[in-house]
């Protein structure tokens, strides 16, 4: 028994509310150990589709990209994308999942991602520029799971030690605390009982004299 107390009915009394509370943090804390998992697993599944179909699409990209680089000079595809025509703009924000505070990055492109003379470059080079102005904001928002993911798996591995720390020490701990005060209270109240019929019998014997 890792608990140290004293054979009181008062004793047994303040471990028994400790009981109760942590009876009630750990309920509390496991439903929220499986809130934190559904989420979890909503994440994973959502991550998972938005990574396939990303890759997918820079595939793509990647060899319009390297038919158009084939297709044109080093110094004609430098010069055709030295000066782009638009900018990525990222506004960040938060949403909350339980306790966590999660990031949320919203992406909007502005301008022309062509920003070149159509004459001297291949159809290839338009189409790979395309996909990645329509990838872009699909990399940032896995990027956004990717964090939540981490965030909740950190916090799934903190909730659990927890809720195993209660299951598995402390409830034992205090329940078997309170067997160890009821059992020397039943002693106690066993010899008290002895003694007094001792008493009674010694005093019994006297009054026959």
């Amino acid at each position: 028994m890792a608990i140290q107390v004293k054979a009181t009915r008062m004793e047994m009394l303040q471990l028994k509310k400790r009981l109760k509370l942590a009876q009630k943090g750990h309920k509390l804390l496991k439903d929220k150990l499986d809130e934190l998992m559904r989420q979890f697993k909503i994440l994973i599944g959502h991550y998972e589709g938005a990574r396939s179909k990303l890759e997918d699409q820079l595939e793509t990209a990647y060899g319009e990209f390297l038919f158009a680089r084939a297709a044109m000079e080093e110094e004609g595809l430098l010069d055709a994308l030295r000066y782009p025509g638009a900018k990525a703009v990222v506004e960040s924000s938060t949403r909350r999942v339980m306790n966590l505070t999660l990031p949320v990055f919203k992406v909007t492109i502005e301008g022309k991602v062509r920003n070149y003379g159509m004459f001297d470059t291949p159809p290839e080079l338009d189409e790979a520029l395309e996909v990645y102005k329509k990838v872009l904001p699909e990399i940032i928002r896995l990027a956004e799971q990717e964090k939540a993911i981490i965030l909740i798996a950190q916090e799934i591995d903190s909730t659990r030690r927890r809720v195993n720390s209660l299951e598995y020490v402390m409830i034992p701990e205090i329940k078997q605390a309170i067997r160890y005060i009821r059992l020397k209270l039943d002693e106690m109240e066993r010899g008290n009982t002895t003694r007094l019929m001792k008493v009674k019998e010694m005093v019994e014997a006297n009054r026959a004299f």
